[in-house]
């Protein structure tokens, strides 16, 4: 267990194996497409992903719920009043 007088003595000095040539000339937005391109991660509970053997299968049945959820559904008819 270090103490805070040990951390303290550590001079921020570089270790002897960095190149610092390459160091030099940092990459801005180096993996900024590789991100972009990855798209979303969801972890699934166990019952759910048991349902759904591959991506496309869920995938489908996101896509179907989606088109469920979007139809109007006409509520019931009132009768008219008559006068």
């Amino acid at each position: 267990m270090t103490t805070k007088k040990a951390r303290s003595r550590r001079s921020d000095d570089l270790r002897a194996g960095y190149d610092l040539v390459r160091l030099a000339h940092p990459v801005r937005g180096k993996y900024h497409a590789r991100a972009v391109a990855g798209g979303n991660v969801v972890v699934l509970d166990a019952d759910v992903a048991a349902a759904f053997p591959t991506a496309e299968a869920v995938n489908a049945a996101l896509r179907l719920l989606l088109t469920v959820a979007r139809t109007k559904v006409a509520g019931p008819k009132r009768p008219r009043r008559t006068t």
